[in-house]
């Protein structure tokens, strides 16, 4: 076994001398949509014009950390149940949670989906059933628990997508073509490749919706905190079209960090709970196609620690430069390789420089960064690709901001040694 905590005294010594620069709190006043006060009434009345299947009803939920999820599952499990039917939860990630059902399973746990929080049991299984295949000759399968029940129903933020672009991204289509398909369907959509994953989710969705099963799906949208400002009812007749249009607003509104280069970038925490890679590229700038590409530029990408809602999965740690010893620790190879094999994204899974604690990788990412002076580094310090509004930066890097004069920023406290207590971007 590799001791991550061990390095040379050399290579201690070169990094404990690298200066590391003060840095400020930060706050980024983002223009967004207020938060839903009331999930339960949202739920109730985007449902009030959709047609309530009877019988057992699979109600699709991913492994994403959505704010609040727990509530819109229980609030679509009450109409559900009030209209005469009879729902239970099928885990809809793919091959997410080490494709298991038991991994499945402690994923939704992770996120507070239980029989006893939502209401309803939770009935894991990786068995699918093949329901068609789309012009393009990609199969498309679908959860058999599923299948066997007498309607579906899947709930899911729509989003950018992490490694293609297209009008159809992150959401219930795409929940629809892999998410519910489990290893077979995450497997099947995904082997052509991200050239033609624009056209395969939707393609796939597809097929799904012209079984009949599928009874409608919920959308949330969640505004730059994060939040759920909306949440719209998706009917199968129109469901991928509404979707464009929910994604196309969606996309106006995202949230990025106000830089356009970044020397050094630092996230506390990872996680296929967070991200499908991880992080966000979308925030983080790091992609893992070549096929697609956008700002910040970061010379240098460092991760502090896995979440445990991954379930060891570290899937896309291998976009970052250096990561710690905790985060290598909690890095299983059994469930971030199965996920690099079913998306064929191979780098996304390497393990990259590990050092032994938060410091010494900051070290090592600062002395990385070339022509570039420690005390004029830009660093940059974010929770988690979720939490942008509030960050942590360096001198260097908030005068960018002013010199550059594009962003809406203010300074929330004085300058002072980087401090490496975790998740104290949280404080106010």
């Amino acid at each position: 076994m590799i001791d991550f905590s061990a390095i040379s005294d050399e290579m201690r010594a070169l990094l404990e001398s690298v200066p590391l620069p003060d840095v400020a709190l930060v706050n980024q006043r983002l223009t967004t949509p207020p938060a839903l006060d009331d999930i339960e009434s949202a739920v109730r009345d985007a449902l009030a014009h959709v047609r309530f299947p009877s019988g057992r009803v699979a109600v699709g939920v991913g492994s994403r950390g959505i704010a609040r999820i727990p509530d819109f599952v229980r609030a679509v499990v009450s109409e559900l149940r009030a209209h005469g039917a009879t729902p239970f939860v099928v885990p809809s990630m793919g091959s997410h949670g080490a494709s298991n059902a038991e991994g499945q399973a402690r994923v939704l746990a992770h996120l507070g989906i239980t029989e006893e929080s939502v209401g309803a049991p939770v009935v894991a299984t990786m068995e699918t059933v093949r329901v068609g295949t789309t012009s393009a000759g990609v199969d498309v399968f679908v959860d058999a628990e599923a299948y066997a029940a007498d309607a579906i129903v899947v709930i899911n933020r729509v989003k950018l997508h992490t490694s293609f672009r297209g009008p159809i991204e992150s959401g219930p289509t795409k929940m629809l073509a892999i998410g519910l398909g489990n290893g077979d369907g995450a497997r099947s959509v995904h082997a052509p490749g991200w050239p033609t994953m624009h056209e395969n989710v939707p393609a796939a969705a597809r097929v799904v919706l012209e079984t009949g099963k599928v009874a409608f799906a919920l959308a949330i949208l969640e505004n730059a905190d994060e939040l759920p400002y909306r949440v719209e009812a998706l009917e199968p007749s129109d469901l991928i079209e509404r979707e464009e249009a929910l994604l196309a607003e969606v996309r106006a509104g995202f949230p990025r960090l106000p830089f356009d280069e970044i020397d050094v970038l630092v996230v506390d925490r990872v996680g296929k709970n967070i991200s499908g890679t991880g992080a966000d590229p979308n925030v983080t700038g790091r992609f893992p196609s070549r096929h697609i590409s956008g700002l910040p530029i970061v010379t240098r990408l460092v991760y502090l620690g896995l979440t445990s809602g991954a379930e060891g999965n570290g899937n896309g740690v291998g976009l970052a430069d250096v990561v710690t010893a905790e985060l290598a620790t909690a890095y299983r190879p059994s469930a971030t390789y199965l996920n690099a094999l079913t998306t064929t994204a191979a780098e996304n899974s390497r393990l990259p420089m590990v050092m032994p604690t938060d410091a010494l990788a900051v070290a090592a990412a600062i002395k990385m960064v070339p022509g570039v002076e420690p005390a004029n580094v830009r660093l940059v310090r974010i929770l988690d690709t979720l939490h942008v509004a509030r960050f942590i930066a360096s001198r260097a890097a908030v005068r960018d901001l002013e010199v550059r004069g594009t962003a809406d920023f203010e300074v929330l406290s004085p300058f002072a040694p980087l401090s490496f207590e975790r998740l104290a971007l949280l404080e106010t």
